[in-house]
């Protein structure tokens, strides 16, 4: 196949670099390759001897190619957006049909990313658990499962207890885990689970030693019970292995190992059947490598056994993003065995280990499936940082510093109040104007409708507004609060 990429004299350096000897390489008369238009490339085209099967133009590009296409006789397509993403692009070009509307970067992006869920959707239908809570498979190939716990469950109204069990699915638990408040009572457990029971898709577990609470629990048909030891064992341990759930069992306070082995044996000898070992994960700090090697001693003495792990006791004990400490934690819960990843999500700065956990856990199961380390996947948790850096302009000799300047005058059509109001599908930009209140999820479609509306005169206050609703977009994205005229 004869493939040719278009470009402009600014990226003829970095296409030239990307392509190699996979295309040739046309270099038009302009600077900037988005530039490019229908006639310029006809033009340019029609000197050339060579027929080519495939053109790539620049992922900016706007105008309508199709008539191009039809004259040469080949088929034309938008590239990626950036030059350097070119070597990626051209690998696929016997693979699938580009597109003259979306850029060829986002077409792959998708690609991939639906390779690897189909990967993921095969990998669960064929595994072979451990264990089966309902309709969930534990262990042995499966993927690992994330439970989100509702903290004070016991102690929240039906509406909001049901909006965090629904918010918490849809971000991705699979389990999903009732917190009893250490005021709770029997009542305020069954009323919790009843009403998880009503908006719950996944199964439910209870998570609290009072006795009594586990079998208030265990009347309302919860799945799985979190959690058990010497504490309450003798007391429940009949109530559950009756009910037939599921049982996390942990090692008393200040037990290790054997203390966990000497509870696992006392509930199997009292019938529980489905038993999930907690061997329990420390926080930085209060020696979580010892408890990693406590994780990898059980998992290679007692491989048949499905492994709990509590990352929320690591991500809610330090001060750094989630993101990155939740990706590293589920390697580390992969390599020793576990299939319940556990997090409370309960602090600002935990908000979305729910989601972040789910998609490490998938990340964790396709390089398993590929026998890789976990990159290049299709999905991935990078969110501040890139895969490959862009390459830099180069700054001419003869420049303007930039400079800032006092004195801005009001807008006569009047100023703009910019907020955010989250919600649980990522939240939305509020800009609120004398005469109109305009929301919405990114900066761009807010600003076009400002100026839409024209409720906009000068050109300084545009570009404030622009700057402010950006911020404001960004802060979304990554979960941040927002204000005005504040750094992010």
């Amino acid at each position: 196949m004869e493939i040719l990429v278009a470009t402009g004299k600014l990226a003829e350096k970095t296409v030239r670099y990307s392509v190699v000897d996979n295309a040739d390489v046309l270099v038009l008369d302009i600077e900037v390759a988005a530039f490019l238009t229908p006639h310029r490339l006809l033009s340019a085209l029609k000197m050339q001897q060579k027929k080519y099967d495939v053109i790539f133009i620049p992922g900016f590009c706007t105008g309508d190619f199709s008539l191009v296409a039809k004259e040469l006789g080949c088929k034309i397509f938008l590239g990626p957006k950036h030059a350097y993403d070119l070597s990626s692009v051209l690998r696929f070009v016997d693979e699938m049909e580009f597109s003259l509307e979306v850029p060829a970067c986002e077409l792959l992006s998708d690609v991939w990313r639906d390779i690897a869920l189909e990967t993921l959707d095969g990998i669960e239908e064929n595994a072979e658990p451990l264990m089966n809570l309902i309709n969930v498979k534990l262990g042995g190939d499966s993927r690992m499962k994330v439970m989100a716990e509702v903290v004070n469950a016991t102690g929240l109204d039906e509406e909001t207890l049901s909006n965090r069990i629904t918010s918490f699915i849809k971000k991705g638990a699979d389990i999903i885990d009732l917190g009893a408040s250490l005021t709770a009572s029997s009542e305020d457990v069954k009323r919790a689970v009843r009403v998880a029971r009503k908006v719950s898709t996944v199964p439910i577990s209870i998570d609290t030693l009072g006795s009594e609470l586990i079998k208030a629990a265990l009347a309302e048909g919860v799945d799985l019970v979190l959690s058990l030891n010497s504490s309450n064992i003798d007391e429940v341990a009949g109530d559950v292995a009756r009910a037939g759930v599921a049982a996390v069992i942990i090692p008393d306070a200040g037990g290790g190992l054997g203390s966990l082995l000497k509870n696992i044996d006392a509930a199997r000898s009292a019938g529980i059947s489905n038993i999930i070992a907690d061997p329990v994960l420390d926080p930085i700090g209060h020696g979580i490598s010892r408890s990693i090697v406590r994780y990898s001693r059980f998992h290679e003495e007692y491989p048949d056994v499905p492994v709990f792990f509590g990352a929320g006791n690591v991500t809610e004990l330090i001060d750094a993003d989630s993101v990155g400490v939740n990706a590293t934690l589920c390697g580390i819960a992969a390599d020793v065995g576990s299939c319940i990843l556990f997090t409370p999500e309960f602090s600002e700065k935990t908000r979305g280990s729910i989601s972040e956990l789910n998609t490490a856990a998938k990340m964790m199961a396709l390089a398993k499936e590929r026998e890789s380390s976990p990159k290049d996947l299709g999905i991935d948790l990078l969110c501040l940082k890139e895969k490959r850096r862009r390459p830099d302009v180069e700054v001419p000799e003869k420049y303007v510093m930039a400079q800032k300047f006092a004195g801005w005058e009001l807008d006569p059509l009047g100023p703009f109040r910019i907020g955010t109001a989250a919600d649980d599908d990522g939240g939305v930009i509020v800009a609120q104007h004398e005469k109109a209140t305009i929301v919405g999820q990114n900066a761009r479609d807010i600003m076009d409708t400002i100026m839409k509306m024209k409720l906009i005169s000068k050109v300084d206050h545009a570009s404030y507004l622009g700057c402010e609703l950006e911020k404001a977009e960004i802060a979304l994205r990554l979960g941040r609060s927002y204000s005005q005229d504040d750094d992010l």
